[in-house]
């Protein structure tokens, strides 16, 4: 986007990771393949099992000359890939997306067209990037030709001279939208002598500042709190190619963009074939779309390499890594030990971690094995998606995942830049929302209206509509009178009357309920002050440190902020009642397993009380999952157990073996009986009925309880604005974090 340029964040390998790619290097052959391909030849590499493909693809790009094209099978594979490379090697290497429509339907703002444009750009630099990993549908997907890419990008400078309406023009010709508030790629906003523009290759907006029509600074700023991150002396603004003008059919392709000198990589060829063949079959339209064999009559131009797990007769250099597949590991800790030592045998065993925390805890977990007490074990913080066994290096390498059969986590390289967080003002309202005047009632809010006092001043206004038309003009200053109404029922309730009788009535019979429902919360109040709760120790112990350091997702603000009111909570000598509130996604879940495990390690048994039976199977296999390196006993109830199991499971929770039950209702019957309980944790309360919440009721006197709710009930979110419950809002989503995706289908048995 600019001549200043900021440097790529570059993971680290550690010295065992390094080894192994130099171990690569010195296989039999190899050193034949690199000669072969330096002269301009074509290779294989067979024997490349789980992430050793990754491992083979670094060590190639650190000797291609240019750039390493790596060519996958799947889409889906391109993350994981592109993680272990890095790796491996030390260089992170670029992505070439692929879209999921047709070229013709991509819009300027498009964050994958404007993806494909930076690695474009890039590989058209005199720094090429040293490895791009594509998978085969975006390779057969056209690419404009450098020629249509400069007409479609504009450079300017500190110093120029430009009319700000002309270049405004200039813009909206190129497919950007002009907006208020610049938020995404392919937007732009002006606003008198400022011109803010997010080019759909960049990764920030720019503000260009002009002093008349000469451009007076140009610098880079964060669009959520619009803080100038440095200076720029020129900058090219990129708008979308004019693809509706194009012929598709005469378009380039990625290749071309290739410097000579470079490799391709083709990972299982036959899969790239076979892909291309699916993806073209699923095209209505195949304009412009490149034909698979044309493809790779394109890529075998440069010195190619095929990746493959198998053995193949080849005429080619081949190098075969003499590298085995790894048998599946149990999950359970007791019987990991045991399974590390047989895959083991005489060999090294490297162990890549996530982070420090998981390299303490693992060092302490299998310090009674015979790898560690022969000093064949080694820790190491890095990241390999799949497993291998190296003969020739005796190493086994394995992922801390793939030992408790979690599922592997990538971290994202950059923070999120935009993060959504509730408004909490009157810019909440929307034109025609319902709203409660507290003196006049129900209304509808009409918008703000500017209220002409005199001649020279004006006052900015809520204007509301009551029954029968009746309009209400609320100053802001006054802007407390009003909120936005809540309701439980399904339709809207009438508007209210000004100047009738009917609100006032209203309020006096829900304050005569609220001094109910105060006589009954007092009441709870009272036992809970009167009968000491559970006091837990205020500091971590050491495995409560590495069950913290073990979470894979960096965890948001608001989840720090309510686990440590939580841990606040449960030193206190009084039970804890507290509600963590926060949509689908949020990280509710993993703020209830730091409660559990605390409790857990004070030696208390932990409820965990949901509403659904699907619901129990994902907290017991989540629950079974996070904790898995750790001696805890965790258990589910649920009409899909046989009842002989069901009974066993009640039987060793009332002799205190069970750590954590997990169940529907079936947790309030009376046969279920905990031998010390610590802490009940309740997702969803608002979706059982009266007597489960008596059960409850009485037992929020002695225990801490833990309620978890994306949508709580009015009831007790009233509560815990009032103070008489504690409240934690989880309102920040997890970088990454994919919208929830609702969708009707008619019922098919298959």
């Amino acid at each position: 986007m600019s001549t200043k340029t900021t440097p790529a964040v570059i993971p680290t390998p550690s010295r065992g990771l390094k080894e192994l790619t130099r171990q690569v290097q010195r296989s039999e052959r190899f050193p034949e393949l690199l000669a072969a391909l330096q002269n301009g030849h074509s290779g294989t590499i067979d024997g490349a099992w789980g992430s050793a493909g990754p491992l083979a693809a670094a060590a190639l790009g650190l000797h291609a000359p240019k750039t390493l094209l790596i060519v996958l099978a799947h889409v889906g594979d391109l993350d994981d890939f592109r993680d272990d490379v890095a790796t491996f090697s030390g260089i992170q290497p670029e992505v070439f997306p692929a879209w999921e429509r047709h070229p013709r339907e991509v819009a300027a703002g498009d964050e994958v067209f404007g993806r494909r444009l930076r690695v474009l750009r890039a590989l058209r630099s005199d720094t090429p990037p040293r490895i791009v990993v594509v998978p085969m549908q975006a390779l057969l997907q056209p690419v404009p030709l450098p020629e249509v890419i400069e007409r479609g990008a504009r450079r300017v400078k500190v110093g120029d001279t430009i009319a700000v309406e002309e270049l405004s023009s200039w813009l909206v010709h190129r497919g950007m939208t002009r907006v208020d508030v610049v938020e995404v790629a392919g937007e732009f906003s002006l606003r008198g002598g400022l011109l803010d523009v997010f080019p759909i290759d960049a990764n920030e907006p720019i503000r260009i500042e002009f002093f008349g029509d000469e451009v007076e600074s140009i610098r880079p700023f964060d669009p959520e709190s619009q803080r100038s991150l440095g200076r720029f002396d020129d900058a090219l603004l990129t708008g979308a190619p004019e693809w509706s003008s194009a012929d598709l059919s005469s378009m380039g392709d990625l290749t071309g963009y290739l410097a000579k000198g470079s490799w391709v990589a083709l990972v299982e060829p036959n899969d790239l074939r076979e892909e291309g063949r699916h993806y073209l079959g699923r095209l209505d339209d195949k304009t412009g779309i490149v034909p698979v064999e044309a493809a790779f009559a394109r890529l075998v131009k440069f010195p190619s390499i095929t990746l493959s797990t198998l053995v193949a007769s080849s005429l080619e250099t081949t190098c075969n890594l003499r590298i085995e597949s790894i048998e599946r590991f149990s999950g359970e800790l007791t019987k990991v030990k045991a399974e590390l030592d047989s895959a083991a045998g005489g060999d090294r065993v490297l162990i890549a971690c996530h982070n420090e925390g998981e390299v303490e805890r693992l060092r302490e977990v299998f310090a009674d094995t015979e790898i560690a007490r022969t000093g064949r074990l080694e820790l190491t913080v890095g990241r390999v998606r799949s497993g291998f066994h190296m003969i020739d290096a005796a190493t086994l390498v394995i992922g801390d995942h793939e030992l408790f059969a979690r599922t592997d986590v990538r971290r994202p390289v950059t923070r999120r830049r935009y993060e959504s967080r509730a408004i909490d003002s009157f810019l909440d309202l929307n034109e025609g929302d319902l709203v409660v005047h507290l003196n006049h009632g129900i209304a509808r809010y009409r918008g703000l209206t500017l209220v002409d006092k005199s001649a020279e001043h004006g006052e900015e206004t809520l204007l509301l509509e009551f029954a029968e038309g009746t309009k209400l003009f609320v100053p802001i200053a006054k802007i407390d009178l009003v909120q936005k109404y809540v309701g439980g029922g399904k339709g809207d309730p009438p508007l209210s009357k000004i100047g009738g009788s009917a609100w006032e009535k209203r309020k006096k019979r829900v304050a005569e309920a609220v001094i109910d429902l105060a006589a009954e919360l007092i009441d709870i109040q009272a036992s809970r002050a009167s009968q000491p709760g559970i006091a837990y120790p205020a500091e971590n112990s050491h495995w409560m440190t590495e069950f913290e350091a073990s979470f894979p997702y960096q965890e948001t603000p608001d989840q720090l902020s309510a686990i440590e009111a939580i841990k606040v909570d449960m030193a206190k000598p009084r039970p804890m009642d507290r509600l963590i509130c926060g949509d689908v996604g949020y990280g509710k879940t993993e703020v209830a397993m730091r409660a559990a495990f605390k409790a857990i390690d004070a030696g208390k048994q932990v409820a965990v009380l949901v509403p659904t039976t699907i619901l129990a199977e994902q907290h017991h296999r989540s629950f079974t999952q996070r904790m898995a390196e750790f001696p805890f006993t965790i258990e589910v109830v649920n009409r899909f157990r046989p009842k002989s199991e069901i009974k066993d499971a009640l039987k060793r929770t009332a002799a205190g073996t069970v750590d954590i039950l997990i169940g529907t209702h079936r947790l309030v019957q009376k046969d279920v009986v905990f031998k010390d309980l610590g802490l009940i944790v309740i997702d969803e309360e608002q979706r059982f009925g009266v007597e489960d919440k008596e059960w409850l009721k009485s037992l929020r006197a002695t225990v801490d309880i833990l309620t978890l709710s994306a949508t709580p009930i009015p009831r007790t979110l009233h509560m815990s604005l009032l103070g008489i419950r504690d409240i934690s809002n989880l309102e920040t989503p997890p970088p990454d974090r994919k919208a929830i995706e609702t969708r009707i289908l008619r019922f098919d048995e298959e």
